[in-house]
């Protein structure tokens, strides 16, 4: 199983995990082609490229609005002097409908509480015209062509955001306005995050304990302390741990502590390294200020099988069920379906089945008990055989479709096409969904391996 492990030594944020991503292997132009499909792509202009912290080389990935484009610098070789002079005019991810006035007088108009001191943010000292609310998130993820993984894992994150902003200012998640949310860049770290894992096969993150910054800020809500309280609140949720730090400044964002209270468990593994990725904060600081992403793989212990979790379900309203299969694909579920039945006195049912790592079991019964009206699971292990997977891209006469390759004995034996892509090109084209598909089905033969194939 493929690992990912957040070394937090320097706190956390949306745009140091992506960089560290793209430092450990997601290709930039995978994040963009991905990114393009939320369609937003006229707002904004993405910078990656190397810097210096202390003496560690790191990514730095910042966003910037393009009504903003005239400002944009060019990448250079004294990047750490040029940063200092212009604070990358970020306030880091934008998040929280705060109006920050730190060290370096960055202005944020995003509903912000934080998201400034450890310089993470983007775009800090200009409003965002495309203010958007949770709602419009939602819509603005679901009509993507994103696959439905990300699609989950982007939600289950912003679902997070909500329910600790909602908590914090004394009103329900669904009513949260959320500005910050709405904020480009927030979205770009969110979704980002959701592509680099599936695109690196990440199966499960860890974290270690977080570092907490103190000081206070100011914010259209009047003074604060930090860590911001939707940090705060979003930490206690899960119990994450969390260590003292003598900084004056913020070191996890709220987007940061969302991505980890969301996905990650707080421990570090045991397993075979594989990989390490750098992302740089925009700050600098006396230590590094970075953000180490160490990838790995682990192997299922004894007992550390499959399992499926299983529950009959009559009272509730369907609708909800897209919430719940979000939440659990976000907690690591492999599979989530749900089968028409009938129950006691022939009342019509669905019974809702989940596959996962027997690991995983507690952490998914919890989501199914809190979020659905059952009283209880059945929990009974499996086993499976799969072939291994990896992903690459074709190029057909409507445009370049990803395609998921299954291999065997170290050979390619099939190449299926994301269907979400496939329907996007056909709708830019006026064409069948079918006739997208079979082109793209007849592209990836030339990744299929001819011998694999005569040996069947």
């Amino acid at each position: 199983m493929k690992v990912a492990y957040c070394e937090c030594n320097s706190g956390i944020s949306g745009d140091m995990f992506l960089g560290a991503l793209l430092d450990a292997g997601l290709p930039q132009s995978v994040l963009v082609s991905e990114l393009d499909k939320l369609q937003i792509s006229s707002e904004y202009k993405i910078e990656v490229y190397p810097v210096m912290k202390q003496a560690l080389r790191a990514l730095s990935f910042n966003v910037r609005l393009t009504s903003q484009a005239e400002h944009v610098h060019q990448p250079h070789k004294h990047h750490e002097e040029h940063d200092q002079e212009h604070h990358h005019e970020h306030a880091h991810e934008n998040e929280h409908d705060h109006e920050h006035q730190h060290e370096h007088e960055h202005h944020h108009e995003h509903v912000h509480e934080h998201e400034d001191d450890h310089d993470h943010e983007h775009h800090s000292n200009h409003a965002h015209s495309h203010q958007r609310n949770f709602q419009d998130i939602r819509q603005l993820i679901g009509n993507s062509g994103l696959s439905q993984k990300v699609k989950n894992t982007s939600l289950a994150i912003f679902q997070t955001l909500a329910e600790a902003e909602g908590r914090v200012h004394g009103v329900p998640a669904d009513s949260v306005h959320f500005h910050e949310v709405g904020a480009v860049d927030s979205i770009l770290d969110i979704v980002g995050t959701a592509v680099g894992l599936e695109y690196l096969g990440i199966e499960q993150l860890f974290a270690s304990a977080l570092p907490m910054g103190s000081g206070k800020v100011q914010t259209q809500h009047g003074v604060l302390p930090l860590p911001a309280p939707a940090t705060l609140e979003i930490l206690a949720r899960v119990g994450a741990p969390v260590i003292p730090s003598q900084a004056q400044v913020e070191l996890v964002t709220p987007t940061g502590a969302a991505i980890l209270a969301t996905l990650a468990k707080f421990e570090q593994p045991s397993m075979r390294l594989r990989g390490v990725g750098i992302g740089a904060g925009q700050r600098d600081l006396p230590w590094a200020n970075v953000l180490r992403i160490i990838l790995g793989e682990v192997d299922s212990a004894p007992g550390e099988g499959l399992v499926v979790l299983e529950t009959n379900i009559d009272d509730m309203n369907p609708q909800l069920f897209t919430q719940v299969m979000e939440h659990l694909f976000a907690t690591g579920a492999l599979d989530v379906f749900m089968t028409p039945i009938f129950m006691k006195k022939n009342r019509p049912g669905t019974m809702l089945s989940v596959i996962a790592y027997k690991k995983d079991e507690s952490s998914l019964a919890q989501i199914i008990l809190r979020e659905t009206t059952t009283f209880g699971i059945r929990v009974r292990p499996i086993d499976r055989h799969e072939a291994l997977r990896n992903f690459s891209e074709v190029t057909t006469t409507f445009g370049k479709v990803r395609v998921k390759l299954k291999i065997l004995d170290g050979k390619v034996i099939l190449a299926s096409p994301e269907f979400d892509v496939c329907a996007r090109l056909a709708r830019e084209a006026g064409v069948p969904v079918l006739q997208v598909y079979q082109a793209a089905v007849a592209a990836g033969l030339g990744l299929i391996d001819s011998t694999a194939m005569a040996g069947r």
